[in-house]
C-alpha cells in the first residue's frame, strides 16, 4: 500500500492535468483561416521575401487578413498568380513588371562623398553628393535588396536586367529618393526624370532633366502624358510606345 496509494496519485494528478490541457486546447484555440491554408498552398515556398513578408506564411496570413495584395509573388509569376485567383474568387493581373528608375544620374556632384558606401547614409549628408536632390546616388543599395541579380551600377549608373527582373519591388522600398517604381514591362516609353522643381532651377543641377514644358504632352495623340509636380508622367495603359514624346522632349527625358 505505501507503494500503490503514490502511484494512484501521480495517476490521478496526471490524468487531470492532461484533461485540463485538452479543455484548454479545445476552448482557448485560436479558429484557422481556411483560406488562409488554401492560399499558402498556392505559394512556391520559396521564402524568398521578395512580396514584402518574412516568407509564404507570412504573405498568405496578409492576403487571407485582406492587408497584402496577391500579386506580389515574383517566383510563382503567373501560375500562382492564377492559382491564388481561383481560392480567391478574382481574377489576378499577370502582366509582367519590372522595375525602373527614373533618374539618369547627369547632375553634377557638391561634394566627394567618402562615407560608408550606402545611398540612405549618403542621402542624410545634406541631402546626397549631387546638385540635384531628386537624382540617383548610386552606391548601390537596390542592388543589395534585390534577390534576382537584376540590377547592378555600371559607370555609377543603376542598370535594370528587365530578363532577370521579377517585379517584386524590393529595391522600391529601399531607394531613399524614391526613385524606383514598378512598370509594365510591355510599357516602353518612360521619363528618366524625377525633379519636381521648376525648369530654370533645374537646368542648372541636371543636363538630361525635365523641365515640364509640355511639348511632350502636346505631341501625344492619345492623352497619356501629364505634367504632376512639375515631372512628365505616362499612362501606360494610354501609351502606345509611338515615340512622339520622345522626339519632342529636347532635354532628352524621355527614352
Amino acid at each position: 500500500m505505501s507503494i500503490l496509494i503514490p502511484v494512484l496519485i501521480v495517476t490521478v494528478i496526471g490524468l487531470l492535468l492532461g484533461l485540463g490541457l485538452a479543455l484548454a486546447a479545445k476552448f482557448m484555440s485560436v479558429p484557422t483561416d481556411e483560406r488562409e491554408a488554401k492560399i499558402r498552398e498556392c505559394l512556391p515556398g520559396a521564402n524568398c521575401g521578395a512580396c514584402g513578408y518574412t516568407g509564404c506564411d507570412g504573405y498568405a496570413a496578409a492576403i487571407a487578413a485582406g492587408e497584402a495584395e496577391p500579386d506580389k509573388c515574383a517566383p510563382g509569376g503567373a501560375n500562382t498568380a492564377k492559382a491564388l485567383g481561383e481560392v480567391l474568387g478574382i481574377e489576378i493581373s499577370t502582366t509582367p513588371k519590372v522595375a525602373f528608375v527614373a533618374c539618369q544620374r547627369n547632375s553634377k556632384e557638391k561634394y566627394e562623398y567618402t562615407g560608408k558606401p550606402s545611398c540612405l547614409s549618403a542621402s542624410l549628408v545634406h541631402g546626397g553628393p549631387l546638385d540635384c536632390q531628386f537624382g540617383c546616388i548610386g552606391l548601390g543599395d537596390c542592388v543589395t535588396a534585390c534577390q534576382f541579380g537584376a540590377i547592378s551600377i555600371q559607370d555609377g549608373k543603376v542598370v535594370v536586367c528587365e530578363d532577370l527582373c521579377g517585379g517584386c519591388g524590393s529595391c522600391a522600398a529601399v531607394c531613399p529618393k524614391s526613385l524606383i517604381s514598378i512598370v509594365p514591362k510591355s510599357s516602353k516609353t518612360r521619363v528618366l526624370c524625377s525633379n519636381c522643381h521648376k525648369g530654370p532651377n533645374v537646368v542648372k543641377v541636371c543636363t538630361t532633366s525635365c523641365i515640364a514644358c509640355g511639348m511632350c504632352v502636346k505631341a501625344c495623340e492619345n492623352e497619356a502624358i501629364t505634367l504632376e509636380n512639375n515631372v512628365a508622367v505616362i499612362n501606360p495603359d494610354k501609351c502606345i510606345n509611338c515615340g512622339k514624346c520622345k522626339d519632342a522632349c529636347k532635354r532628352k527625358a524621355i527614352v
